[in-house]
């Protein structure tokens, strides 16, 4: 998911090399490698039944959202916020302009457990962003949660896997409290199993949010979910931001939405 400071994935530098003529053996190694990437992060199969969308953050700034509308995009979720502090400066130009050409829109909140309470982040999460009202354009409130990209040694966030499991249920209590959906949780397998334990606990109320890219299907699930609402399939492609799918028809997708 986009983070908007120091992530390992979103700050790329750019090497400059000086130019040089390559054999011709190795522009064709280059091309076979750019469509190979190409092929890789282009839509899964299950694309061609299911609602596209993507999700943005600060990385995008000032989103063309009819052009992103007229490339497919049904739906479309805005970084708000990170831990306690930081708020996504575009946040009103991306939110309310995707919905203002229409499309389906939600908030979602980086979590950084080890600065704060879940109860806190959730409660600045809703004052910065992150409601929810049943008009039909509004996409549940979110929770990123997903390695600690400050902090390699402490992937978890310091953290055992029990008060992992009671930091995400008290952020869920709060938004909930707040605007009357639960969050969607976004997520790995490999995080979810790593840093809860496998927990089950939170799967029957919860939308999952499954992240998995370079690959034809999501893979297994983390523990208690048997489905998945949404799958973000690449970090870059047709739309600005990471690619996505919602697992249903756009009538399920706008009932998804709307629903309490």
């Amino acid at each position: 998911m986009a983070r908007d400071h120091s992530s390992p994935r979103r700050h790329r530098r750019t090497r400059h090399r000086r130019a040089r003529t390559r054999p011709a053996c190795a522009v064709a190694l280059a091309a076979a490698g750019a469509l190979l990437a190409t092929l890789l992060t282009g839509p899964p199969a299950a694309a061609a039944e299911r609602p596209m969308g993507h999700d943005v953050s600060s990385h995008q700034r000032t989103v063309d959202w009819a052009r992103t509308k007229a490339a497919g995009a049904r739906f479309v979720y805005v970084k708000a916020t990170e831990s306690t502090g930081y708020r996504n400066p575009y946040f009103a130009q991306q939110y309310d302009g995707a919905g203002g050409v229409g499309l389906l829109r939600g908030a979602y909140h980086f979590a950084l457990p080890d600065q704060g309470p879940g109860k806190a982040q959730a409660a600045f999460f809703v004052r910065n962003g992150g409601g929810w009202s049943a008009d039909g354009g509004t996409l549940p409130p979110a929770l990123d949660i997903e390695y600690n990209p400050y902090d390699a040694h402490r992937r978890c966030y310091g953290l055992s896997r029990a008060a992992m499991v009671a930091w995400i249920r008290a952020f869920s209590d709060e938004v909930l409290r707040l605007t009357g959906r639960r969050p969607v949780i976004y997520t790995t397998t490999h995080w979810w199993n790593t840093c809860t334990g496998g927990s089950p606990d939170l799967a029957a109320d919860h939308a999952l949010w499954i992240a998995r890219y370079s690959s034809s299907d999501t893979g297994a699930l983390p523990a208690g979910w048997a489905s998945w609402t949404f799958w973000q399939y690449a970090d870059g492609g047709s739309l600005p931001g990471d690619q996505n799918l919602f697992n249903g028809s756009a009538e399920g997708l706008a009932r998804f939405a709307k629903r309490a």
